[in-house]
């Protein structure tokens, strides 16, 4: 196969493939229907213009008979008065007439034959025609209520063009807010574990620290309470009393109480 009959054949294939998804059914029975319309309307005038036909010819003739009956009475008239070459005369004319009539007779049969006929395939043309109507209007239709329903479907399904691209646009909504979670989430690690310094507040080395001891204690007494239930060690103490910095207590020592000096430096 030559590279142009290649060619040729893959363009008729792709033309026909693009014509086959812009072809709209109920547009296609409507040109049907709009051809058939013109084609009627071709056998009606047909038929008209024979029928118009037929009754000149009608006409003719019984202009024709008309004068064939006048000259019969001339020739009658001539015959009484003695004329006989004006009879003979007459009756010539007549005669010529007459084989006018016959001509036009023969037509007019002829032309009233083809009348019948257009009549008739008119009215078959147009009995077609109505069955074609009816049946184009179901078609179309149960066409547009096939077509909504596909629609209905593939939405619901969400294979539709529209709901896929919706829902796209939610996954990558999704996407990113998942993304933006994580994100917060870890800057609030790393700023209270000190890998970040926070720069919006003013920096306090000692309450950092201070922190960091009390989520380590608190992680310790977490443990010694965990071995206590498990019979491995001592019930835990509470963070004011073994905690180093728990406050102390100042304690008074009674024996050097000072008393009231006496007068004389006695007490």
């Amino acid at each position: 196969m030559s590279v142009m009959k290649r060619m040729s054949m893959i363009f008729k294939a792709k033309a026909n493939k693009a014509l086959d998804r812009a072809e709209d059914p109920r547009e296609t029975l409507d040109y049907s229907y709009q051809r058939q319309l013109e084609m009627l309307q071709k056998v009606r005038r047909g038929v008209a213009d024979v029928a118009t036909s037929r009754k000149r010819l009608e006409l003719q003739i019984n202009q024709l008979e008309q004068q064939q009956e006048k000259l019969t009475d001339q020739g009658r008239k001539a015959l009484q008065v003695g004329r006989e070459d004006l009879a003979r005369t007459a009756l010539e004319r007549r005669a010529g007439i007459e084989s006018q009539l016959n001509d036009l007779r023969a037509q007019y049969q002829q032309l009233q034959g083809e009348e019948e006929k257009l009549t008739l395939a008119s009215q078959r043309l147009q009995a077609k025609v109505d069955s074609f109507r009816t049946r184009k209007e179901t078609i179309k239709a149960t066409y547009t209520a096939a077509e909504a329903q596909t629609k209905i479907n593939e939405a619901f399904s969400g294979i539709s063009e529209e709901m896929g691209d919706v829902g796209l646009a939610i996954q990558r909504a999704e996407e990113k807010t998942e993304n933006m979670k994580a994100r917060a989430g870890a800057i609030d690690e790393l700023l209270e574990s000190g890998a970040l310094e926070d720069f919006s507040g003013p920096k306090d080395d000692i309450q950092a620290e201070l922190d960091r001891l009390g989520a380590g204690s608190g992680v310790d007494l977490e443990l010694e309470r965990m071995k206590a239930e498990l019979g491995q060690g001592p019930a835990p103490k509470e963070l004011n009393e073994g905690s180093p910095n728990a406050r102390q207590e100042p304690q008074v020592d009674t024996s050097k109480q000072a008393w009231p000096q006496q007068p004389g430096g006695a007490q």
